[in-house]
């Protein structure tokens, strides 16, 4: 049996988890950049989407401040893996909104992923919804259409997050994931947009893919993180 099957064990190493990054955030020095653009967003209130590849989102907590940004619930997956991680997620400060479309059972699949978006919808009339748009199987990097539509129908805009920090763990995961440690230096870079009106979901899928990288590329270039995919 896989140990993240088991509750106790699921939730020990939740526990285990969450107390881990509340550790090392705390004794990073951390770099931001764009925070009078996202600032400026928190403070209107409303939807907003935050969104971050996959490997990085150990880090993502560091990016938004509970103090003072929107309210926001994160999007995870219907997996062990994923109830893992929401309830770790939960312990600082976000809670899940479960639903995944990487089911092997297709109809499962669009049944949880329908859902999700209905959910998502209903979170962005009152507050936030984290994403990892190429989660929780990738290919890493990659954005499906998933996150544009959302933009296109809440009207929400989206927050960018290229998130770093060195010295850190890389997982031997499919998108080899940064998991932080203590004492060292860490990047959080903003930047906010909105669904082009007229525009094609695929064709902003694109183009938002790229942008979010040379994002999380400029933040590793201030840590000196080495690029992992």
């Amino acid at each position: 049996m896989r140990p993240l099957r088991n509750p106790a064990i699921r939730g020990a190493l939740a526990w285990l988890l969450a107390a881990w990054m509340r550790f090392c955030f705390a004794t990073i020095r951390w770099t931001r950049q764009g925070e009078a653009e996202v600032e400026a967003v928190w403070a209107r209130g409303g939807g907003v989407i935050p969104i971050f590849w996959h490997s990085r989102l150990a880090l993502s907590p560091a990016s938004w401040p509970l103090d003072r940004a929107t309210p926001t619930k994160a999007l995870v997956s219907l997996s062990a893996d994923g109830q893992f991680i929401a309830r770790a997620l939960e312990r600082v400060g976000f809670p899940a909104i479960r639903g995944s479309t990487a089911n092997k059972d297709k109809s499962q699949a669009a049944k949880g992923g329908s859902q999700a978006l209905r959910d998502g919808l209903r979170q962005l009339k009152v507050g936030g919804l984290a994403v990892t748009p190429d989660g929780p199987r990738g290919p890493a990097g990659v954005m499906g259409e998933g996150v544009p539509l959302m933009a296109k129908l809440s009207g929400a805009p989206v927050v960018f997050l290229g998130l770093s920090c060195r010295p850190a763990i890389r997982l031997g995961s499919w998108d080899r994931a940064v998991v932080p440690l203590p004492f060292g230096r860490g990047a959080v870079l903003y930047e906010v947009v909105y669904y082009p009106e007229g525009a094609d979901p695929a064709e902003v899928a694109r183009d938002w893919s790229a942008r979010l990288t040379d994002l999380e590329v400029r933040a590793d270039a201030l840590t000196g993180l080495e690029r992992g995919v």
